[in-house]
């Protein structure tokens, strides 16, 4: 596949006329591919006619600028095609494909790569590319060289924990060539803000295995059982101070019962209820039995 070296941002939009009948083919296959995508939401076709416009521009004579910004507007309907299908783990390799080598790939393209990657949670696999992408763009300071770098630093470096390599992409040569001295300090701090949270947390781990956190359904749990307890006891002095004649005893646990099933929503019959109900009736029982012990021992 032929080597195009210059590539315009803003797409096939901005492209002048074709010349010649097969550049006029080149951006009719464009256009379909287009319509394949954001109109009738085929990817597996617009993927494929991605696919063929970019052999077809190998083997058809274009002057590089127009080849550039032809083959990269493939190559970016191509990388929302697969994004769109979840084959996101051939994105690069295929952009790769068609460049042969990272420093070849257009600055938009590895931005849409580095974004891709993060957002399914796996920086690390454009890390290397972008690395090298970035020593080699920073020489000659390629369009779009903030950009990447800003993506890179954010987006891989910070999240994996490289705050190293960070510090050095900033006060390097690459982030000489890329940020200005206000960017680059802002970027050092953003990097030891990460980078002092992360030891924080590793300092003081969280618990949050071990106990439950508040307003989880355990404490809520917990806190009811408390209230329920704090209720019943409180039914239990009634009833020594009344006496069990003048107090409707079992239509008072039965409204408890009720309130306490009413107010939590409780399914008895799903699994999560089980200890729930379990540990209701243990506290009826023993309620029961405070209440009544006496009296039922006297009888047997």
């Amino acid at each position: 596949m032929s080597s195009c070296s210059s590539y315009s941002s803003s797409g096939s939009a901005c492209c002048s006329p074709p010349a010649s009948s097969s550049v006029s083919q080149l951006f009719n296959t464009l256009d379909s591919a287009a319509e394949f995508m954001m109109v009738h939401r085929d990817f597996h076709t617009a993927f494929d006619t991605c696919s063929r416009g970019l052999e077809s521009l190998a083997s058809t004579d274009v002057d590089d600028n127009r080849c550039g910004e032809l083959k990269a507007a493939f190559c970016i309907l191509g990388v929302q095609a697969l994004a769109e299908l979840n084959q996101w783990r051939d994105v690069f390799p295929w952009v790769l494909q068609q460049y042969e080598h990272q420093e070849n790939i257009p600055a938009k393209i590895m931005q849409m790569c580095i974004l891709l990657y993060s957002k399914v949670g796996k920086p690390a696999e454009v890390q290397e590319a972008t690395r090298v992408w970035l020593r080699s763009s920073s020489d000659c300071k390629a369009p779009g060289l903030r950009f990447v770098a800003e993506l890179y630093l954010l987006h891989v470096l910070v999240p994996l924990g490289h705050f190293e390599e960070a510090r050095e992409l900033v006060l390097g040569e690459t982030g000489r060539a890329a940020f200005t001295e206000d960017q680059r300090r802002s970027a050092l701090d953003v990097v030891e803000e990460q980078a002092r949270q992360r030891e924080d947390s590793s300092l003081n781990p969280r618990t949050s295995a071990d106990s439950e956190p508040a307003g989880c359904p355990a404490s809520i749990q917990g806190a009811v059982i408390h209230k329920l307890q704090a209720m019943l006891r409180c039914l239990y002095r009634r009833c020594l101070t009344t006496g069990s004649g003048s107090f409707p005893l079992r239509r008072v646990f039965l409204a408890a019962v009720l309130l306490y099933m009413l107010f939590l929503k409780m399914d008895p019959a799903h699994p999560s209820s089980f200890m729930w109900i379990s540990k209701l009736l243990e506290l009826i029982k023993q309620t029961w039995r405070a209440m009544f012990a006496p009296y039922y021992q006297a009888l047997t």
